[in-house]
């Protein structure tokens, strides 16, 4: 059973779903630390003027534990801010109409924790691409030790026998820890693919939105064109 994670990402972009679909199970690890400096509650979206950072707030104060679990939202009048740009910067393209009412009613729904909305547009998306994988959150688990070690365990009590890195994997990885608890474990080297935009010259790692809104039911062939189905491996 092959394993991927990541953290909570706000609309992704094309690589986390390409690890999602090469893998039988996604874990959503939403016991770590949260940082400003992630997509996290975050990311770009491609304008007439250029890429635009759609951020919903977020309450820094008053959660104890500094856990991306326990972030809350601020209720601001963010969602309609969203929801309009989104809708004037792809109104045009082919497939818009096709996603657009029921994105703005996932986005419009108020939630007290980023992650309860991170998760629910995760799903939305993956049920409009057509990737089956079954998600996990690690909150909903004991995950015990550090760098590999934590790993290892989320491999262990969740029955996989190989484990997707992404790219950035290779810098905390241990691969002796891995090779020991019997688990082999593969980095992805995602490249990224070229498709129809709006607005002049293609520009990459952008929100999967922009894909789906521009190549629609073609959007997941797209984006996993030019990558092996399972990644590099360590070896």
């Amino acid at each position: 059973m092959i394993l991927s994670a990541h953290q909570p990402a706000y609309l992704p972009w094309l690589g986390m779903f390409h690890k999602i679909a090469v893998s039988d199970v996604f874990c959503i690890v939403d016991t770590v630390p949260y940082s400003r400096y992630d997509f996290i509650n975050r990311n770009r979206i491609k304008t007439a003027a250029g890429p635009l950072w759609l951020t919903v707030p977020v309450k820094r104060g008053g959660w104890a534990t500094g856990r991306i679990c326990d972030l809350r939202v601020c209720e601001n009048g963010w969602q309609r801010k969203h929801i309009a740009s989104i809708a004037q910067s792809y109104r045009r393209a082919a497939y818009f109409q096709d996603y657009a009412g029921e994105l703005a009613a996932v986005l419009a729904k108020r939630r007290a924790f980023l992650g309860e909305l991170t998760s629910d547009l995760l799903r939305l998306i993956l049920r409009w691409l057509g990737i089956d994988a079954r998600l996990v959150v690690a909150s909903d688990y004991d995950f015990a030790g550090r760098k590999s070690a934590y790993v290892v365990d989320m491999c262990r009590k969740l029955g996989a026998t190989s484990l997707l890195f992404g790219s950035h994997g290779r810098e905390y990885a241990d691969p002796k820890v891995f090779e020991k608890a019997g688990v082999e474990i593969f980095f992805q080297e995602y490249q990224h693919p070229v498709y129809r935009q709006l607005y002049g010259d293609f520009i990459p790692r952008l929100s999967i939105i922009d894909l789906l809104f521009n190549e629609g039911p073609r959007s997941l062939e797209i984006l996993l064109s030019g990558n092996e189905r399972y990644a590099n491996t360590a070896k």
